[in-house]
C-alpha cells in the first residue's frame, strides 16, 4: 500500500495538516494542494469519494468541517484507504474527544505524531488505536 500524501483541509480550502511521503518542492506541493482541494470541495455529497488527478488517485472523506484527503497510487484499493481515513478520525476522536479543526490547529504536533505512528514511508504499519495513542499519552504524562 503506497500512500503519497495525507491532507486535512477545512471547508474554505485551507490546509490544516499536510504530510508527504515523496519529495515535492514547496511550489509543487502548493500547486498540487490547490488543484486537489478545488476539485474535491467542488464535488457534491452524492458523488463518489474517489478522484483521479495527475498520476494519483485521491480518496477523500468529509467529517464535520474537515476534509481528509489521501493521495495514493492508481492501483490502490479505495475502500481500504477510506477505512484508513476512518481509523485516523476515530483515533483522533479518542484522543481529542470529537476532533475538530481547532484541535488540529492547536495540537498540530500531536496530529502529526498520530499519523507518523500509523504510516511509515507511505505504508500503513499500525492500526491499533491504543498502540497509536500510547506514545502521545506518555508525552502528555511527562509534561
Amino acid at each position: 500500500m503506497t500512500i503519497r500524501f495525507v491532507l486535512m483541509v477545512n471547508k474554505q480550502g485551507q490546509t490544516r495538516l499536510a504530510q508527504y511521503y515523496e519529495y515535492l518542492t514547496i511550489d509543487q506541493r502548493r500547486a498540487l494542494e490547490g488543484e486537489i482541494v478545488r476539485k474535491c470541495l467542488a464535488r457534491s455529497d452524492q458523488q463518489c469519494s474517489f478522484v483521479e488527478h495527475r498520476n494519483y488517485k485521491i480518496v477523500y472523506r468529509r467529517y464535520a468541517s474537515l476534509f481528509f484527503l489521501v493521495g495514493v497510487d492508481n492501483d490502490e484499493n479505495e475502500l481500504a484507504i477510506l477505512e484508513f481515513i476512518h481509523l485516523l478520525v476515530e483515533t483522533m476522536d479518542r484522543h481529542f474527544g470529537n476532533v475538530c479543526e481547532l484541535d488540529i490547529m492547536f495540537h498540530l504536533e500531536k496530529a502529526h505524531f498520530m499519523l507518523e505512528e500509523m504510516v511509515m514511508n507511505g505504508c500503513i504499519v499500525e492500526t491499533n488505536k491504543s498502540n497509536i495513542l500510547a506514545p502521545i499519552q506518555l508525552m502528555d504524562k511527562a509534561s
